[in-house]
């Protein structure tokens, strides 16, 4: 069985994740209603963004906080989880 993996960054994380969902789903009501391209494309970069600086501070975070650079596991680990980034 394994533990749960939580870190003080997690709530607000999870915070822009949310608002991002939601950004998402107007994004997708303004292609319904017919909206200029243009607006469309702007509003979908912002959502982009959002999840890329929520994935970035999980990563960072996890870096910061879990991993030990000199224990050869954990270098392993950083090299693979830092492809994410």
């Amino acid at each position: 069985m394994t533990h749960p993996h939580r870190h003080a960054s997690h709530p607000k994380i999870v915070s822009r994740l949310k608002r991002a969902e939601g950004h998402l789903r107007s994004v997708s009501a303004m292609i319904e209603e017919g909206r200029p391209c243009l607006e469309v494309a702007q509003q979908l970069q912002a959502v982009e963004s959002a999840i890329r600086n929520a994935k970035q501070a999980l990563i960072h975070d996890h870096m910061d906080h879990c991993l030990d650079a000199e224990a050869d596991h954990d270098r392993a680990e950083l090299k693979a989880i830092s492809r994410y980034l």
